[in-house]
C-alpha cells in the first residue's frame, strides 16, 4: 500500500509519529506553535501536544539553539527549526562549537540527540540573506551529521532516523521541494543515515547529487537518453556520514563523474567530493571530475537573474557532454 504526500506533509508525518512514539521529543523554533510553521508543517501540533512540547521562540537563533543543546544533554530529543539555513551563522557557537563537539570532549558521557531542520536553497525570490545552500558549512565540522533529502519518501525515512540518532543531525530541506508530491509507502519505515540511493541506473557517467538537484539531474538524464547517453544518478541523501562505498561502486562502473549542487562553487562540498574522488579513484576515471554548481555571487532577488544562479537540467546536459566529449 502507498499514499501520496508532499515533502512538507511527509516531514510533518514523521515529526508527528516520533512525538507520539517518544515523549522526550519536542519541537522549537520561530512560529512553530501558534502559526504552525511558515510552511504549515506543524499546524495543529500545539493543540495536540501542548506548549511544553511545541515551543515558539523569540527571534534569537543563538539562544534557542543553545537551549536545544542543553536539553539534549539532559536526555530530551529536541527538533528545532531555523526559518532559513542562512540563520545558522547567527547560531554558530551552539551548533558548531557545542553540539558538534560535546560528545567527543566529554569522552562519550554527554550525547546530543538533537535535529536541526534548516530550509535552504534558491528559486523562491528570497534574496541574498535567505537563499543560500550551506551544506559545505555544516559538513566541515566533525561531530555533525547532515542529511539532504530530495523526495517525500526520503524526507520521511531520514527525519525519523535523525530524531532517533544520538548525535546532532542537520536536516537541509530545499524550500522548493516542500510542495513536491509523490507516492510513499503507507507503513512506517526508516532510512539509515549514510546510505545513498541510485535514483537511475546508467553506464556512461555518474551524476553525484542531492536535494533539489536530484530532480534536475533526472530530467537531464532523460534528455541525454534520447541521444543514447546512459547516465547514472546517485542521490547521496546523507552528506555526513558519506556513503563512499556507493560512490566507489558507481564510479568504478561508469568511469566518468560530474557533481551537481546548488551551493556556490567556490569552497563547496562538491569540491570536497571532487577532491576525494580524484585522490582515491584516480585510476578509475576516464576524464577529470567536473562540478556543476551555483555561481560565485550573492543570490539575486530578480527572478530572471536568480534563475541563472543555480544549475538547471540544460547545464547538467552540457556538463555531461563536455566530460564525455560528445
Amino acid at each position: 500500500m502507498s499514499k501520496k504526500l508532499t515533502v512538507s506533509k511527509a516531514i510533518r508525518e514523521a515529526l508527528h509519529e516520533e512525538m507520539v512514539r517518544d515523549d522526550k521529543v519536542f519541537i522549537m523554533g520561530e512560529d512553530m506553535a501558534v502559526m504552525g510553521n511558515v510552511f504549515a508543517i506543524t499546524t495543529g501540533f500545539l493543540e495536540e501536544f501542548g506548549p511544553n512540547r511545541v515551543i515558539d521562540t523569540p527571534i534569537s537563533e543563538e539562544g534557542f539553539c543553545g537551549m536545544a543543546v542543553g536539553a539534549a544533554m539532559r536526555g530530551l530529543r529536541p527538533v528545532i527549526e531555523l526559518m532559513y539555513n542562512d540563520f545558522a551563522t547567527v547560531a554558530a557557537d551552539p551548533i558548531l562549537n557545542q553540539a558538534a563537539k560535546m560528545r567527543y570532549m566529554t569522552g562519550g558521557q554527554a550525547s546530543i540527540p538533537m535535529v536541526l531542520r534548516a530550509p535552504m536553497g534558491s528559486g523562491r525570490r528570497n534574496a541574498g540573506q535567505h537563499s543560500q545552500s550551506l551544506e559545505n558549512f555544516f559538513c566541515h565540522f566533525p561531530g555533525l551529521k547532515v542529511i539532504a533529502p530530495s523526495s517525500a519518501a526520503d524526507a520521511y525515512g531520514l527525519i525519523k532516523s535523525a530524531i532517533r540518532d544520538d548525535d546532532p543531525v542537520i536536516s537541509l530541506e530545499h524550500k522548493l521541494l516542500y510542495a513536491k508530491k509523490e507516492e510513499i509507502p503507507d507503513e512506517e519505515y526508516l532510512i539509515p543515515l549514510g546510505v545513498a540511493d541510485v535514483k537511475r541506473e546508467g553506464k556512461d557517467l555518474t551524476i553525484i547529487t542531492w536535494s533539489r538537484e536530484v530532480n534536475f539531474s533526472l530530467e537531464a538524464a532523460a534528455e541525454l537518453a534520447k541521444e543514447g547517453i546512459d547516465v547514472e544518478v546517485l542521490d547521496l541523501r546523507t552528506l555526513v556520514p558519506l556513503d563512499w562505498d556507493a560512490i566507489v561502486k558507481s564510479v568504478s562502473k561508469t568511469h566518468n563523474v560530474i557533481i551537481v549542487s546548488e551551493e556556490v562553487k567556490r569552497g563547496s562540498y562538491a569540491g570536497e567530493l571532487s577532491a576525494q574522488i580524484a585522490e582515491e579513484l584516480f585510476d578509475e576515471l576516464d576524464a577529470p571530475v567536473e562540478r556543476v554548481c551555483g555561481l560565485n555571487i550573492v543570490s539575486p532577488f530578480s527572478p530572471v537573474l536568480e534563475d541563472e544562479n543555480f544549475p538547471h537540467p540544460k547545464d547538467i546536459v552540457k556538463a555531461v557532454k563536455r566530460v564525455l566529449n560528445k
